[in-house]
């Protein structure tokens, strides 16, 4: 048993070749690269969808609070990241600070631990890319049929035409907006037989749009790192311009009666898929901050590239912390503003799947030109997405072929691009499946609860270093340990309990697995065990 928890020294991890070969990676990111990378993964669906579902599930206009009880736990771990980013200049992020602090076994549940993170991440932002595809060309008159561009687990009750909704309740019809009614499922329940049958009931079938986007950010990324970052850097001052635009003009919009309360009386909601949320409070606002801390995903996805980093030691604190700050404070500020544009009821209805653009369009008049700039810039935002949550993972991957835990299919590298091509098709493959066929809600609670784990690892890791390896040269700090992981513990702790039974109950099936493949696999392939 004793084995299990074997580690890899630093010495042995900092044997990995820095220069040029067939088996390594090439190295071309300075510290601005590094940072657009960070921004690039962080703003994209968390911010543009999963703060209304937030908001409408959990916290209301205490979103906000959310926002910043996320933040801080971020910046806790954070911390901690720079710390072994710097020590550790080694593709494989908190995966192979884990085999050098907590052992082999540990190290492998953070490395599938983190395919929820990144692969999961990648498959619900590309979601949320068909859903505002969908919104796009909508201004053009054209429309991807519900079938193709939603899951077979979803489906939504419309009804199209004045005429139709005027023989509904007027407690019902009155939420109708531009002569289309959604209704939930428990509003089709009370209707009699005659009125239901003008509901027309849509079914999912497939999500190709989001496939779509997968298949192209692969090619991107087999193609070169450097290519790649090039691109996420103009992307990255595309959508921060957009963001600025919304936070300046939409705060004279802002109507205070939807700040009002600010924190709602703690309550149950039940959303329309029939699963009931702890709304309000206390608890409101940690399931909000463990929803929202979807948004924070990508700092920590910059750690994954440290094997292509120029000068990994000084460079790495500076995109993960610099890409963390940034982007917090604009979360604040966008999240603030968007519940006061918008009321709850409307993000639980009509804004859901566009919820940015829809309060735009209709409680902003006269900035329909920025609804539709919104539309772009998030299209592209949702591409820098993913584009680094897929890097990250087939870096991860990388990292665990090389000490023999996964198949060395997952470190052959291209002999032309020196990327890991056949990790990127095999990661499309698997991550098409969960954006195809799984709906957006899921696999975002399952990404920020697989992240967070991590996180809480990777703060006890650097604290299990102070203590082991005291005498390691660390070129970035985390101040106040024990203080400080301890910290990061207890928020992203608190971030998983808000998440509720059911996403404990995910992470547990996840982890399962996980221990067949290693005790069935991985163990007796080690290259640390041979």
């Amino acid at each position: 048993m004793a084995d299990l928890f074997r580690k890899k020294s630093i010495v042995e991890l900092m044997k990995d070749p820095d220069g040029p070969s067939e088996h390594s990676l090439k190295r071309t990111l300075g510290p601005y690269a590094l940072i657009a990378l960070g921004i690039g993964a962080i703003i994209g669906a968390g911010l543009f969808v999963r703060t209304a579902a937030a908001a409408a599930n959990y916290a209301g206009p205490s979103v906000t609070i959310a926002f910043i009880v996320a933040g801080v736990g971020c910046a806790f771990a954070g911390l901690c990241y720079a710390e072994f980013a710097s020590m550790i200049p080694i593709a494989g992020s908190a995966y192979t600070y884990s085999y050098a602090t907590m052992g082999e076994f540990v190290a492998w549940i953070i490395g599938w631990d983190l395919v929820l993170e990144y692969a999961i991440g990648a498959a619900t932002v590309s979601i949320a890319w068909s859903e505002y595809l969908n919104k796009l060309l909508s201004y053009f008159g054209v429309q991807i049929p519900y079938a193709w561009c939603h899951s077979p687990f979803e489906h939504a009750n419309i009804v199209m035409g004045a005429d139709k909704i005027a023989q509904f309740p007027a407690a019902i019809a009155h939420a109708a907006k531009d002569n289309l009614l959604i209704l939930k499922d428990d509003q089709l329940a009370t209707l009699s037989d005659n009125v239901r049958g003008l509901v027309t009931i849509l079914h999912g079938t497939m999500n190709i749009p989001a496939l779509f986007i997968l298949l192209i950010l692969t090619l991107l990324l087999i193609r070169g790192t450097k290519e790649s970052a090039f691109v996420n850097g103009l992307i990255v001052i595309t959508k921060v311009s957009i963001v600025l635009l919304v936070i300046m003009f939409g705060w004279h919009f802002i109507n205070p009666q939807n700040h009002v309360p600010f924190i709602p009386p703690s309550s149950i909601y039940t959303d329309a898929s029939g699963v009931a949320h702890n709304f309000g409070g206390i608890m409101g606002i940690l399931g909000a901050a463990g929803v929202v801390f979807f948004a924070f995903i990508g700092f920590d996805a910059v750690s994954t590239t440290a094997q292509e980093a120029k000068n990994p030691g000084r460079d790495m604190p500076i995109g993960i912390l610099g890409s963390l700050a940034i982007c917090t404070v604009l979360y604040i500020l966008f999240s603030y503003v968007l519940t006061g544009i918008a009321s709850i009821e409307d993000f639980r209805t009509y804004g859901k799947e566009a919820s940015v653009s829809y309060a735009i369009s209709n409680y902003m008049h006269g900035f329909e030109w920025l609804s539709k700039m919104v539309t772009v810039a998030i299209l592209a935002g949702f591409s820098s997405v993913i584009l680094v949550m897929l890097m990250g993972q087939s870096r991860v991957f990388f990292s665990m072929s090389r000490d023999g835990l996964v198949p060395k299919i997952f470190s052959d590298v291209h002999p032309v691009y020196r990327t890991p091509y056949k990790s990127n098709w095999l990661f499309f493959g698997f991550v098409g499946l969960f954006a195809a066929f799984v709906p957006e809600d899921i696999v975002g609670d399952m990404t920020s609860i697989g992240t967070l784990f991590a996180f809480i690892l990777v703060c006890a890791g650097v604290w299990v270093m102070r203590v082991r390896n005291p005498e390691l040269v660390r070129k970035f700090r985390t101040p106040l340990v024990p203080l400080v992981p301890i910290l990061g513990i207890l928020v992203c702790g608190a971030m998983i309990f808000g998440l509720g039974w059911t996403n404990w109950l995910r992470l547990g099936v996840w982890l399962i697995i996980g221990f067949v493949i290693y005790f069935g696999y991985s163990q007796k392939r080690s290259k640390l065990n041979k």
